[in-house]
């Protein structure tokens, strides 16, 4: 079972969902397609010269955050799979199914349609990277899950207990990092981007709308216009490699 392509979609509320397209095709300097979808809700942001990998959705309820689409060959298999390791189906459109993790995490299965192109790195920065929050009791269900699915992918430990990395085969452009929070709430996800100079990028960032919140040792979260949080990481724009040794990183 090959994943073939991978999409990072953009979870925000409706009343907020026009500013988070402005805000994140400037971002990733891209356009927006038409609006699809019984209410309009699914739209992607296109690069000029590559295939695109980023797409955004309102949602109705709740406040949004991130989630992945997988790109295969046969879209019945992969969901099969996720089943048989605890996953559950939301929405099986045959064509399109959403799942939800043995966590909560939603994330959707579609087939491939020849993407192989990936976006050049954009000012110094490439929005690579899909972060779940997990809570501590389903942390180590959610890593085992994960890392089974995804098992040609690179899985391995964080620099620290609290962190998982799931990285995609050369090519793929999006990859997966768990995060163990401190505390039980329901699991969630957010937006990374590598920067190749997190200072540079979250001034243009801010000049763009976004809001500085809280700065660590190799990663800045920022909150963009819709009041969606992401960071900017330190590692490497081209490759997702980490250039200092951070926890968050790792």
């Amino acid at each position: 079972m090959t994943i073939r392509w991978t999409y990072a979609f953009i979870d925000r509320p409706r009343s907020g969902f026009r500013a988070a397209c402005d805000f994140w095709t400037a971002a990733t300097d891209t356009r927006l397609s038409e609006l699809r979808g019984e209410h309009k809700e699914f739209v992607t942001l296109l690069p000029e010269d590559a295939d695109a990998y980023v797409k955004a959705q309102a949602v109705e309820s709740g406040p949004g955050g991130a989630h992945l689409d997988f790109c295969v060959d046969d879209v019945a298999q992969f969901a099969s799979a996720a089943v048989r390791l605890g996953a559950s189906v939301v929405t099986d459109l045959g064509s399109l199914v959403v799942l939800r993790s043995p966590g909560g995490q939603l994330f959707c299965a579609d087939p491939w349609r020849g993407q192989a192109s990936r976006p050049d790195v954009v000012q110094g920065s490439r929005l690579d990277q899909v972060c779940l929050d997990v809570p501590p009791s389903s942390y180590g269900t959610e890593v085992a899950f994960w890392s089974t699915l995804l098992a040609s992918w690179d899985t391995r430990p964080g620099s620290l207990p609290e962190f998982h990395v799931v990285q995609p085969p050369s090519g793929l452009p999006v990859r997966l990092l768990l995060q163990r929070l401190d505390e039980e709430r329901p699991v969630s996800a957010h937006l990374d981007l590598a920067c190749a100079d997190p200072a540079t990028t979250r001034a243009r960032h801010e000049a763009l709308g976004a809001v500085f919140v809280s700065g660590f040792s190799g990663w800045t979260v920022m909150r963009d216009p819709a009041g969606g949080l992401y960071c900017l990481t330190s590692r490497d724009p081209a490759t997702g490699a980490v250039r200092s040794r951070s926890p968050r990183t790792a």
